[in-house]
């Protein structure tokens, strides 16, 4: 849901400004609706009624990501694809280009960041929240392919020596699939220990 204001003005032009003002956008920006109709009145002035409108952001969380990122690449000097899927309350962004690959950083640091600073902007003016997924090269689906064999490898290991594993440190993403990766298994079961950022995934063998 879009944020609105409803605004009154002595002219429609008036109450727009003032929308304008508060919601901190240009005109293309917003969508109008004129509430009440004012009248100049008899002589411009006796009987006068001033107008009322709702002025509505417009929903341009593509124009916002595809400004966000273009920004970041032209900056780098990227030349990438952006690809926007949106349903529900959830964006998928897919950036697809062989140069885009220095914005993933070391286990997708960098690109866990740029997600979150693009989601705050996509947010920035709405009233409802959209949950922004950013994904670049398809690293998120290769990583969590990785994780879940890293993860069986880790739980077999574990069964064999008869001992708990504890995993490298992960980030909350990276512990959840290896969760839900050994989440049916017969011979393991998982928990996490420690602080951020160093919080772990230990495997430990259940007892038969």
């Amino acid at each position: 849901m879009m944020k609105s204001v409803e605004k009154i003005g002595k002219s429609k032009e008036e109450a727009i400004e003032l929308a304008l003002k508060e919601l901190n956008a240009e005109k293309d920006d917003i969508e109008i609706e004129v509430l009440e109709e004012g009248s100049k009145g008899f002589l411009g002035f006796l009987g006068a009624k001033d107008f009322k409108i709702r002025a509505t952001l417009k929903d341009n969380y593509e124009k916002t990501t595809r400004n966000f990122l273009n920004d970041i690449f032209d900056s780098l000097d990227i030349i990438a694809d952006i690809n926007l899927d949106f349903k529900g309350d959830t964006l998928k962004v897919s950036v697809i280009g062989d140069s885009a690959g220095q914005l993933i950083g070391r286990r997708g640091e960098s690109l866990d960041a740029l997600q979150l600073l693009l989601g705050l902007a996509v947010n920035k003016k709405r009233d409802g929240y959209i949950k922004v997924l950013l994904d670049i090269e398809n690293y998120r689906e290769k990583r969590e392919e990785s994780l879940v064999r890293y993860a069986n490898k880790m739980a077999r290991t574990a069964v064999k020596q008869r001992r708990n594993i504890r995993l490298e440190p992960m980030n909350p993403y990276e512990r959840r699939i290896v969760h839900s990766a050994l989440q049916s298994d017969s011979y393991v079961t998982t928990y996490s220990e420690g602080e951020e950022p160093f919080r772990k995934v230990v495997i430990s063998v259940k007892k038969q």
